[in-house]
């Protein structure tokens, strides 16, 4: 990049802005040791005292911007005014803006003005950076009439292809990854934008193919709402939904250096935190369990447990023999359905019933009313009668989910109970499990943890505090790879939304899970429907280079053929590679890929996937071959080679991959073609295929095979 005439002097003002920051940090330093040295005082001071330490923890926290750009760009409007645009908002001494946080209104034009419609702006202009030195500037200007006099803002925008920032974009995608998600902030695109500032209220599905950045425009979104709507957000609560632990530690930093820390993290079976998941679902069990027809079925299996006695109850009380009828009790049970609550908190009521009939009973036969402390007594008495609780046991048990789900399965008469008119017969056999002996060692399946969540809401607590059992609700729920969770893992995130904001992200032909959705009409039955949701797509592929992207479109072509990729926006010359091991010398291939991406990437990230059968025996092979890598369950994506299984792979990218096995991967996925086209399209540089076996017909078409 030519030396910009004015980058000495935007060097000037970066490094002005740096040091304000600096000198923001030291005050807030100062702030925070002041409020930590004071000792006692009244209760209001001491509270003034935590409010004022928690606040300037919060400021340093958004004041520390690590090795990111603090500063990335400028615009200058018609009439003279000139702002920067950055990652936080920074103010001079005398108040007066240094820096326009990304997110403010006045920053909207930086991502969103185009040549047809500048928005104001005369010029735009991007920042190429390392850390606070400035290494160039690249400049849209705009004329009056709405034609860019560079030809660049306003080419194939209705297509929304063109970028903005070319220089800068294309820097940042050529830049090597490492093991953590660096967000995009300097360089998002307008239907990026568009999305990331779109209004809070409901659902907002964002479509997008591999390498469009959905992810990181989610975390953008979160964090712009964040900004703009501090108030309620702050207090009621932003949820991130991952696929797995792996893809949570991969975009761990990206809202953080944006400068929101306060946001909660967690996979779909995180939010049932107090089951551990040491079992797995046979597909089909895995494909029940999923079903949207399990909520019935679960709040069946509830109401099969409120059920009358089978004989009669006789207790002596005093000198009478009180009776309770099985149509008795069948008549509590009956009313005590109707009342509103949780199964649990109604055990109270049946109780009181129960007693009451009995304490009728004494009544008319000792011929006298007792006074009201002598009532109350002798209710307090007949709830407590060992045989009382026995039949209350029988006709409204007080259960934790595990027990009930545990009973369940272990019962078949149960499953077809709860099951009857709602599912087949060999689905209610798919259910069924031995019993366990103790809670503690049930071998619970990630299908189990939403029915465990639907029956927690339907049975209540029965523990001391009545929040203990509560779900956590919050205002804004972002969900990534959403069309691989289930209608049952859909309705848990349902229940969990305050007034139905949500944005879920994903793309149809990346489902990988035992139902694959034809359309996001399949998912947004189960969300909120408060308000009509909205369906965006993002069409542009930033990482996969089109070499990569024409070889993975062929297996998309034949996995779903109705769906469309995205355009890539570069080209790299790197054409994929296709290798045929030597029977025996698989590993030996593999390793060979591996070091041969080492000198086309450099220091960038390489992956090694594989089918997840081949995972143990692949590691071993490559340890003896004497390749160094980590595994991404145990090291994540720290080293620079790591080995990961194609079940967990979505999500994540690297600049060079090897895909092993493809055909094995194929076969072992519940939607095999799609589970490869995911694999295809994780590479940002280049991509080889190793294969002793057949190959998938999508890719036996002559390519530059070795």
């Amino acid at each position: 990049m030519a030396q910009h005439p004015e980058l000495q002097a935007e060097q000037a003002f970066v490094d002005r802005a740096y040091d304000r920051v600096e000198a923001l940090r030291a005050a807030a330093r100062e702030m925070l040791d002041a409020a930590l040295k004071q000792r006692g005082g009244t209760f209001q001071a001491v509270e003034e005292r935590e409010v004022m330490v928690r606040t300037t923890l919060q400021r340093l926290d958004q004041l520390d911007i690590g090795r990111e750009s603090l500063v990335f760009g400028r615009i200058d409007r018609e009439g003279g005014e000139a702002f920067h645009i950055g990652r936080l908002a920074v103010s001079a001494e005398d108040q007066e803006p240094l820096i326009v946080d990304w997110r403010a209104p006045v920053a909207e034009p930086f991502y969103r003005a185009t040549g047809r419609h500048p928005m104001g702006l005369t010029r735009r202009r991007h920042f190429a950076s390392e850390g606070r030195r400035l290494l160039g500037i690249e400049d849209e200007v705009f004329s009056l009439g709405g034609a860019d006099t560079n030809g660049d803002a306003g080419a194939a925008e209705d297509e929304h292809y063109e970028p903005v920032g070319t220089s800068a974009l294309l820097a940042a995608l050529e830049r090597s990854r490492s093991g953590t998600m660096r967000d995009i902030v300097a360089t998002v695109q307008k239907e990026q934008d568009e999305v990331i500032r779109a209004e809070l209220p409901g659902v907002l599905v964002v479509q997008g193919g591999p390498g469009t950045g959905k992810t990181a425009v989610a975390l953008h979104r979160a964090a712009y709402l964040l900004y703009t709507y501090r108030f309620p957000l702050e207090r009621q609560g932003v949820l991130v939904v991952g696929p797995n632990t792996l893809f949570l530690r991969y975009i761990g930093q990206v809202l953080p250096s944006l400068g929101e820390s306060g946001v909660s993290l967690t996979t779909i079976e995180g939010l049932v935190h107090d089951v551990r998941v040491r079992g797995v679902d046979s597909p089909r069990a895995a494909l029940v369990k999923g079903d949207a027809r399990m909520a019935n079925v679960v709040a069946r299996a509830v109401r099969d447990r409120q059920r009358p006695l089978r004989r009669d109850l006789v207790i002596g009380y005093g000198r009478t023999r009180l009776r309770l009828t099985v149509g008795d009790s069948a008549a509590v049970v009956a009313q005590a359905r109707r009342r509103p609550g949780a199964h649990n908190a109604r055990r109270t009521v049946v109780a009181t019933l129960v007693a009451r009939k009995l304490q009728a009973q004494y009544v008319a036969a000792v011929g006298a009313e007792p006074d009201a402390n002598d009532e109350q007594a002798m209710l307090q008495e007949l709830r407590r009668h060992p045989d009382v609780v026995a039949a209350l046991d029988r006709m409204w048990p007080v259960l934790l989910p595990e027990e009930l789900l545990h009973d369940l399965y272990g019962a078949p008469p149960l499953i077809a109970l709860a099951g009857r008119g709602v599912l087949r017969p060999e689905e209610c056999e798919a259910l069924a499990r031995p019993r366990s002996s103790s809670l503690e060692e049930i071998p619970w399946t990630a299908g189990d943890l939403p029915l465990l969540d639907e029956a927690r809401v339907l049975l209540g607590t029965r523990k001391s505090k009545p929040t203990d059992d509560e779900v956590r609700a919050y205002g804004h729920i972002v969900v990534d790879e959403a069309q691989d969770l289930t209608p049952m893992q859909l309705r848990m995130l349902n229940r969990r939304s305050i007034s139905g904001s949500m944005t879920v992200v994903g793309d149809v032909a990346q489902a990988t899970g035992h139902r694959a959705p034809d359309s996001w009409d399949e998912i947004l039955t189960h969300l909120p429907s408060r308000r009509p949701p909205r369906v965006v797509e993002l069409s542009v592929n930033y990482r996969t280079p089109t070499e990569i992207m024409e070889l993975a479109g062929r297996v998309l072509a034949e996995a779903a053929p109705h769906l469309r990729r995205p355009r890539s926006v570069r080209s790299t010359d790197l054409p994929p590679r296709i290798v045929r091991a030597e029977p025996g010398r698989l590993a030996e291939a593999v390793a060979d890929a591996v070091r041969a991406d080492e000198e086309r990437v450099g220091a960038g990230t390489r992956a090694v996937i594989c089918p997840p059968s081949m995972r143990e025996s692949l590691a071993r092979a490559l340890r003896e071959a004497g390749v160094e890598f980590g595994d991404a369950d145990h090291d994540g994506l720290d080293e620079p080679v790591t080995l990961v299984p194609v079940d967990i792979v979505k999500g994540l990218e690297f600049d060079g991959v090897v895909v092993v096995e493809p055909n094995m991967m194929v076969g072992e996925s519940p939607q095999g073609l799609r589970a490869l086209y995911v694999a295809l399209t994780r590479a940002t540089k280049v991509l080889t295929v190793v294969h002793a076996g057949p190959l998938p017909a999508s890719l036996s078409a002559p390519l530059a095979s070795v």
